[in-house]
């Protein structure tokens, strides 16, 4: 059935939704699709346009792209393929068929940060520095991505009778295998599609907005990691289409493992930081140091300079004093000698005046 209802008694809405947007060559492109590919667009758009303000350029984005895609896909399908072996194990060849369901984001996460670390390294850059800039759109793309889930009525919650409640021809088969009386003008679904997207959004912005103030690389991966995994852990409580490990959820554990693993860095990185910012800082051991010591460099040349141009100035005012002094001890000298010259004329004339 390629045609869907979904309903929002509670609120008067009601849609029907065709699976797939459009056929290409005969091949449906179904609506799941369109905006998964729409969401990663758009997150590869916003980050090639600031990426030049965090020390990174477009060939870095586009490598990142080319190689994180493919494998958050074999990741995501891995991820759940491994959790639900009970429905592969005997028909190996459809875990081949994605066309038929089965990503869990979890593992596209783990993918795509493997490949962000593993092109980090390659390229020198800062892996942190790298996660903190891409990691909001990488939120922003689950909050977009889970309206897919919203088109083929998936990865909803238990029964409620909340105002918001989701009602649907998928969603109501499951309704009365639990509550087999139960009156579906009154009673729905938790629509845990949404308030997962709600919240992702919302991380989003918020990691846009601390962005720009963290104090420390690392700060906004691990805040995405707390935040992300707070909603996840709450919100898997939710749901229905969990995939278990025994009785337990391994979306919700592994939601509060990243949560504490990542609480824990945080605060870590943190203290570290202000430790270093309150230590004296030592010239010529970090780019801040090493620029100070350039500018004071420069700062003592220049007064070099200054003060042998000063030096000249009064070398030169020493030596013309010195020129005027000898000049003037030369004169005196010239002076005593001609008096001299005439003193002795003048006794040589009172001599001949006596003898006459």
């Amino acid at each position: 059935m390629n045609v869907n209802t979904v309903s929002f008694p509670g609120l008067g809405l009601s849609f029907e939704i065709n699976r797939y947007a459009f056929v290409i060559f005969g091949i449906e492109i179904y609506w799941y699709g369109v905006i998964i590919a729409a969401a990663f667009l758009l997150a590869v758009l916003l980050a090639l346009r600031s990426c030049r303000n965090y020390d990174l350029t477009s060939d870095n984005i586009f490598d990142i792209v080319l190689f994180a895609a493919p494998v958050a896909i074999i990741f995501a399908r891995l991820y759940y393929v491994i959790f639900s072996w009970d429905q592969y194990k005997d028909d190996p060849i459809s875990i081949l068929r994605i066309r038929d369901g089965g990503l869990a984001i979890y593992g596209a996460v783990i993918g795509a940060l493997l490949v962000a670390w593993l092109y980090a390294r390659r390229k020198k850059i800062s892996f942190l520095h790298l996660a903190d800039f891409c990691i909001p759109y990488l939120a922003m793309g689950q909050g977009i991505g889970r309206w897919g889930n919203f088109v083929n009525q998936e990865a909803f919650g238990t029964v409620t009778d909340l105002p918001w409640r989701m009602n649907g021809n998928i969603v109501n088969k499951y309704i009365l295998s639990v509550m087999p009386d139960a009156d579906l003008t009154q009673w729905g679904v938790h629509p845990t599609f949404l308030y997962e997207s709600v919240w992702d959004i919302a991380v989003f912005l918020f990691l846009l907005f601390y962005r720009k103030r963290k104090k420390v690389d690392g700060e906004v991966f691990f805040l995405y990691l707390m935040l992300y995994g707070a909603g996840r852990a709450y919100i898997e409580g939710l749901r229905t289409d969990s995939l278990p490990i025994g009785s337990l959820r391994v979306s919700q554990i592994l939601s509060v493992i990243l949560l504490v693993a990542a609480l824990i860095l945080f605060i870590y990185r943190r203290i570290r930081w202000n430790r270093a910012d309150m230590e004296p800082a030592v010239l010529g051991q970090s780019k801040y140091g090493t620029l100070l010591q350039r500018m004071k460099e420069e700062e003592a040349a220049e007064a070099a300079a200054a003060g042998n141009e000063t030096g000249t100035d009064e070398d030169g005012e020493k030596a013309a004093a010195e020129d005027d002094k000898v000049t003037g001890e030369s004169q005196n000298t010239r002076d005593d000698k001609g008096t001299g010259r005439e003193d002795t004329t003048g006794i040589t004339n009172n001599e001949q005046n006596d003898s006459h």
